[in-house]
């Protein structure tokens, strides 16, 4: 080995002064001074640059192309990972977004009898205590739906004639787009007051129309307070209709 001083503090060091290496090490004239060992095979370089592994200095990004590589496919993971959750929270919108529709009414107090009528009526329940989603029409007492789904509607027919001997005589029917889905009824001269509670679970399209229709000759009395009820709500969305 050999060192040249170069003013009091100084060196500079000669590479091609070593002394031989073992095989398959040597030194050669075409390495340069920054990499003094050869290497007498294939260089072991496998994906890397080995122009720039053995003959740049230290700190040279010598995995530049595949970290590029990596930031892309990295990059691409995420954009697919971003839409993924867009379609998802857009499908949950769908589900959730609107499904707040629910509503219950009752018929207005009245001392005197609803009926009897020459045909069938759809009972209107004018006193809206919930209108969720504004599916529920007081004007024509029909419920519309706002979109499809699972529905649960319920409706209580309720009547008292007031005196014994009279002729308790009604009957109630849910009604989808003109079709008998549910009813309730009495006829008796026993009671001179009763009630009956009908439930129903109702698949719907939107647009979909039911209502409370109380059969001719039928007539609901004494409904003093306001026992005489419909009432609905969503109970799950269909996706597709």
């Amino acid at each position: 080995m050999s060192c040249q001083t170069i003013g009091p503090a100084l060196t500079t060091f000669d590479p091609y002064s070593l002394p031989p290496l073992p095989p398959p090490f040597h030194r050669s004239p075409l390495s340069s001074p920054l990499s003094p060992v050869g290497w007498t095979g294939v260089l072991p370089c496998g994906k890397w640059d080995c122009e720039c592994a053995f003959n740049s200095q230290r700190g040279c990004c010598c995995v530049a192309n595949e970290m590029s590589m990596l930031e892309d496919h990295t990059f691409m993971r995420m954009v697919d990972m971003w839409e993924q959750l867009t379609r998802l929270d857009n499908d949950i919108k769908e589900v959730t977004g609107n499904n707040k529709i629910a509503f219950t009414a009752a018929m207005r107090s009245r001392s005197d009898c609803f009926g009897p009528f020459t045909s069938n009526v759809p009972i209107r329940y004018y006193a809206i205590s919930l209108n969720q989603g504004n599916g529920y029409n007081d004007a024509l007492g029909t419920f519309t739906a706002p979109r499809a789904g699972l529905y649960s509607f319920s409706f209580t027919a309720y009547s008292n004639v007031g005196l014994d001997g009279e002729r308790l005589y009604h009957k109630v029917q849910l009604i989808k787009n003109n079709e008998v889905v549910a009813s309730v009824w009495e006829d008796n001269r026993e009671d001179t007051e009763d009630s009956a509670t009908h439930s129903v679970l109702v698949s719907l399209r939107q647009g979909d129309q039911v209502y409370v229709e109380l059969l001719s000759g039928r007539s609901l009395c004494g409904n003093t307070k306001e026992y005489n009820r419909f009432s609905g709500y969503l109970v799950y969305p269909f996706t597709q209709e």
